[in-house]
């Protein structure tokens, strides 16, 4: 965000048409009072109505769902009781045993052995006579609500007869009467049904036998689950998704796709548990799926699984998108799998699931899809293959095997490539350039940058080939989820919609995160068992969304002053889950005078520690020696330093990655560094942190050895910074870009007819602003919506400062005045006459 815009606009002419904008309303303070001059920057808007704009398609924007910070079982999958197969293992985390979850009471055992459940459902429990055992559910407990029904069902096995007592209760006492169901024989499923007595967030769920028994999937879901599906999902996160009105659901990750193993769940390959995610596993009957570990740290029942992706899709009306491995590793795993056979398998899983999701009812694997419970296909038109590869030949090499039967077979499918992790690098150029000479049809883009980048890049695609692939933003997200955050997304999506020939699908992720178990941030709704709410990031997503508009109306906008001097700040060195020594740290002046010498000789006094670790003058070393300690930074020098020249000796000594050199310091949230090995010891790469949010300046692949002393020199002039490794330069950049805080798109509704007038002013000084609409005739008002909130605010269980406020504003003509508060998001629908 520019700071500079608040007190120096471009121009202060007088604006030719002064009509002023009055407020009516259901919000009476949506209008700020007027403002003193100096906090007020003039802008423009024109618009040019008879310039042909980019056609914008209905699935433009849509949702990523990936089962990351319990989104799946504990989140979406209404299913209450956590664990409910015994499947839990050390495979899923270290800490997990079989009875993760649960207590018992009496003589109870979980076993792996042949009176199991069945072949893909390991394990079970047995109970001795008179024993009993309880689930405590996820978060703070079972949540049941006073009055609703819940319906319980377990598979049981008793040789000689048992009774089972199931009950609801809290610390305080039930909360439903007792249900009981008569066991005799080989497996069987027993139902049953509560009504809740009194509201619990705390609830536990106990199931008890008067002889012996064992017991498998053990479950209680809420009757009222989204649309009433069997099976079904929790009803306040799935409508808060419908809300968005998504034009696709891309599923089912992420990193759950093209990480662990690419065998299947057999004896064959050792029931193996970290698995990539494969939709076969995820089908047919819910007793009969596989369990698998998850990568982001637990446990995946795969409860929620493809049937139920497709059909969640239909409900909400969006366009199904799935995601399958491409046999080459990512997420810092990064390993091509050679097996031909291996390969063969996974080219015709995708047929069959596409095959799954289109064939009839009479066909091997549509007829599966219709014993589920939906004879009618599901109308798949797009399938990606891979995610965020890091080995970009290897990927594509395979990529290319994929479409080619899938095209064989099905030519109307869209298979959907991608770029990389990245925004930019090695990588990502790599994969561009096999994407565009394979004549791929869309190409996935992930990044996670700061606010700052999000301002600068509005521009990103108005370069791109229109010749070549479309794009796909399949994961976006500005490291946050404070109102600057969504402000920063929104002035970016602006630029989306402008590119919109270009940008045909677009995705924040992650879309949920459970409160208590958060393994990413930010995300887009939060919740926790027992409520739910949209974070700032979700308003203006909901915004965009649902006011998207058919065709772009060509339009320009004046700009706000960035001045931007030299590069200054201290320097620092850090490391990321890695031991690592540094010597000889010299720091020059442009004119040759030495700033910082330091070889450790004697004491660390010229450092001042920030960060974690443990650093301590070891023979003539800086050494950070705790090797799982992350973001360990040290630094030294002048925060007003400009036009320097940094030198470091750096050797690793132990652990995952390599070394981060800083340079630029403010403080502990803005400086740039130079991570040398970095994710995993995988790549490097040039960031720079603002306010605490990371942005990738450069990247390329390569790894840092153990034991080697590596010479890094590193070169400031003013915006212009050159790196060099062991004396050969590694590569530069010019950080130039202006923040641009305004920023504007203006779309037609074929429907209504209206124009849609979006501004972004992501700042904190109000845009008094001249809006020409180029001779159209519309309506005297239009209808205003406004996103508007302290920069720093953040929208929590009980507090919600970011919510659309919505106004009628009058006196709207062909050219108007509008004054755009600070820190706001703002659409005019204006009907057309």
């Amino acid at each position: 965000m520019s700071r500079t815009a608040r007190t120096r606009p471009r121009s202060r002419t007088r604006l030719r048409t002064s009509l002023t904008a009055t407020a009516l309303l259901t919000a009476a303070a949506l209008l700020p009072a007027p403002a003193h001059a100096e906090d007020v920057t003039d802008y423009t808007i024109t618009v040019d109505p008879r310039a042909e704009g980019a056609a914008i398609g209905d699935t433009m924007y849509g949702v990523f769902f990936e089962d990351i910070n319990r989104a799946a079982d504990g989140g979406l999958y209404a299913e209450l009781v956590q664990n409910r197969s015994f499947e839990y293992s050390t495979a899923d985390n270290g800490s997990y045993t079989p009875l993760t979850s649960w207590t018992t009471g009496g003589p109870a055992e979980v076993r792996d052995d042949s009176g199991r459940l069945n072949e893909r459902n390991r394990n079970y429990l047995s109970l001795g006579a008179g024993s009993s055992v309880t689930n405590a559910g996820y978060n703070t407990g079972i949540r049941v609500e006073q009055g609703k029904r819940y319906d319980f069902s377990v598979w049981a096995r008793a040789g000689s007869g048992s009774t089972l007592t199931a009950t609801l209760k809290d610390a305080a006492g039930t909360l439903a009467n007792a249900r009981r169901v008569a066991v005799r024989g080989d497996w069987a499923r027993y139902e049953a049904t509560f009504t809740a007595t009194r509201t619990s967030n705390r609830g536990r769920l106990a199931v008890a036998s008067s002889g012996a028994a064992t017991l498998d999937m053990v479950s209680l879901f809420p009757r009222d689950t989204y649309k009433g599906q069997p099976n079904g999902l929790r009803k306040d996160l799935a409508e808060k998704i419908a809300a968005l009105k998504p034009g696709f659901v891309r599923f089912p990750g992420g990193c759950l796709v093209n990480t662990g193993s690419m065998e299947d769940y057999s004896e064959d390959s050792g029931w193996q548990r970290k698995r990539a995610y494969q939709w076969k596993d995820t089908v047919g009957p819910v007793e009969e799926r596989a369990t698998n570990a998850n990568f982001w740290g637990y446990n995946q029942s795969y409860g929620l699984g493809y049937y139920e992706y497709f059909r969640f899709a239909e409900d909400v009306g969006a366009m199904p998108l799935p995601v399958v491995p491409a046999l080459v590793t990512g997420c810092g795993q990064n390993k091509a799998t050679d097996d031909e056979e291996l390969l063969e398998r996974h080219i015709q899983d995708t047929l069959d699931l596409i095959e799954f999701a289109n064939g009839p009812a009479n066909s091997t694997w549509g007829k599966v899809r219709a014993e589920m419970g939906h004879r009618k296909p599901f109308g798949l038109t797009h399938v990606g293959v891979g995610n965020e590869e890091n080995l970009p030949r290897e990927f594509f090499a395979r990529f290319e095997r994929f479409r080619a039967a899938i095209e064989a077979e099905y030519p109307d499918i869209t298979v959907v490539s991608n770029s990389g992790p990245d925004d930019t690098g090695t990588t990502f150029d790599t994969l561009w350039q096999l994407n565009r000479d394979g004549d791929v049809d869309m190409v996935d883009e992930h990044y996670y940058n700061s606010p700052q980048w999000f301002l600068q890049n509005n521009d990103r695609y108005d370069s791109y080939d229109r010749g070549g692939p479309k794009v796909f933003l399949g994961e976006y997200a500005s490291q946050g989820n404070a109102w600057k955050n969504g402000l920063a997304e929104a002035a970016f999506m602006t630029g989306l919609e402008r590119n919109a020939d270009i940008v045909e699908l677009a995705s924040y992720a992650p879309l949920l995160a459970n409160e208590d178990y958060v393994q990413w941030s930010p995300d887009m709704i939060w919740f926790n068992n027992h409520a739910s709410w949209g974070s700032a990031n979700y308003e203006v997503q909901k915004l965009f969304m649902t006011n998207t508009g058919d065709r772009v109306v060509p339009s320009e906008a004046s700009g706000t002053p960035d001045v931007s001097g030299s590069i200054s700040g201290a320097v620092g060195l850090s490391t990321w889950a890695t031991s690592a020594a540094y010597d000889d740290v010299r720091v020059t002046a442009a004119d040759g005078a030495p700033l910082l010498g330091d070889d450790f000789s004697g004491d660390a006094s010229q450092w001042t520690h920030s960060g974690g670790g443990s650093w301590e003058i070891r023979d003539g070393q800086y050494v950070q020696t705790d090797e799982a300690a992350e973001n360990t930074l040290v630094t030294a020098g002048d925060p007003a330093w400009q036009d320097y020249d940094l030198h470091v000796r750096a050797t690793k000594k132990s652990g995952k990655e390599g070394f981060l050199v800083a340079f630029g310091v403010k403080d502990t949230g803005n400086y740039y560094w130079w991570n040398l090995g970095g994710w995993n010891n995988t790549r490097s790469a040039v960031e720079q942190a603002v306010d605490g949010g990371k942005s990738t300046l450069l990247s390329k692949a390569g790894s840092i050895e153990t034991g080697r002393a590596y010479d890094i020199d590193i070169k400031v002039r003013g915006r212009q910074v050159t790196l060099y490794l062991d004396g050969q330069e590694w590569g530069s950049f010019t950080d130039d870009k202006p923040a641009e805080p305004f920023r504007q798109v203006v779309t037609e509704d074929d429907r209504t007819g209206d124009l849609i007038v979006k501004v972004v002013n992501a700042q904190p000084a109000e845009a008094r602003t001249a809006i020409d609409l180029g001779g159209v005739r519309t309506a005297s008002t239009a209808r205003v919506t406004t996103l508007a909130a302290d920069a720093d605010a953040v929208n929590t269980e009980t507090d919600t400062p970011v919510t659309p406020v919505t106004s009628t504003l009058r006196g709207v003509s062909g050219g108007f005045t509008y004054t755009f508060p600070e820190n706001s998001v703002t659409f005019l629908r204006i009907k057309r006459r």
